[in-house]
C-alpha cells in the first residue's frame, strides 16, 4: 500500500469519525428536561399535561412532590389504565424524581389509594 492509500484511509476514517461524533452530539443536545405538571409539580389532575408536548426517547421528565404525600411508579399500560402496581415495577419516593424516557409508550402513576383514579397519572409517548 502507497503512502497516498494510507493517507485516504486516515483521511476517510476521521471523516467517519467527525460525522458520528456529530450525529452523536445533536441527538444528547436535543434532549429535553420537562417539569410534569408544571409549577404545580406532580399531582391531582395531571392526566392531560402531556397533550400538545413532543417527547423524544433520552428526553427527562422531573416530577416534584412533597415524600410522603405521593410517588411514582413507572407501570405498563395494563397497571396505567387499571391504576394498579404491577408486580415488580419501580416505585420511586424522593420528591424530585427523573426519569429517562423510552422510545415509545411511557406510563406512570401515583400507587397512593385513590391518587391515579383522582387523574394522578401520565403516559407520554416518546419518539
Amino acid at each position: 500500500m502507497g503512502r497516498g492509500s494510507a493517507s485516504a484511509i486516515i483521511s476517510a476514517a476521521l471523516v467517519l469519525l467527525f460525522c458520528f461524533t456529530t450525529v452523536l452530539l445533536s441527538d444528547m443536545a436535543q434532549a429535553a428536561t420537562f417539569t410534569v405538571g408544571d409549577s404545580g409539580g406532580w399531582t391531582f389532575n395531571t392526566q392531560g399535561w402531556p397533550q400538545g408536548k413532543t417527547f423524544r426517547a433520552g428526553d427527562t421528565l422531573v416530577f416534584n412532590y412533597r415524600p410522603g404525600t405521593h410517588n411514582v411508579v413507572i407501570v405498563n399500560k395494563a397497571g396505567y389504565n387499571t391504576c394498579r402496581t404491577p408486580k415488580g415495577a419501580q416505585v420511586l419516593v424522593s420528591g424530585k424524581d427523573q426519569i429517562k424516557l423510552v422510545k415509545g409508550p411511557n406510563y406512570f402513576i401515583c400507587s397512593y389509594p385513590g391518587h391515579c383514579q383522582s387523574a394522578m397519572k401520565i403516559a407520554v409517548n416518546a419518539v
